[in-house]
């Protein structure tokens, strides 16, 4: 699969679905699904164990297809692409900012 523009930690806004406009913070991405901070919550009925001894109902994230979501920069979503920089450290690949042409990282 190809590299995800997406990373842990990036505040991304969800363009569809039924948490369309709400922002939040990457939780953890693999295999093109993103799991976001207070997107997509979901009940799930929970055994007792000794984690959680009462057992009962949680409330908790559910993953969220990568497409579905937009990389928030400045306030403002915006796509995300690669380039190669050339500084100090030699010649690497970056993130940057379509909308503006800013690197992310």
């Amino acid at each position: 699969m190809a590299t995800m523009k997406i990373k842990k930690g990036d505040t991304v806004k969800v363009i569809t679905g039924k948490d369309k406009g709400k922002e939040g913070k990457v939780i953890s991405s693999q295999d093109g699904r993103v799991l976001v901070e207070g997107i997509n919550m979901v009940t799930k009925h929970s055994k007792a164990n000794q984690a959680n001894p009462n057992g009962g109902i949680i409330h908790q994230e559910a993953p969220i297809d990568v497409s579905n979501v937009m990389y928030v920069h400045k306030g403002q979503t915006t796509r995300v692409g690669f380039k190669t920089v050339e500084d100090k450290k030699g010649t690497r690949k970056v993130r940057f900012a379509k909308s503006t042409g800013d690197v992310i990282d």
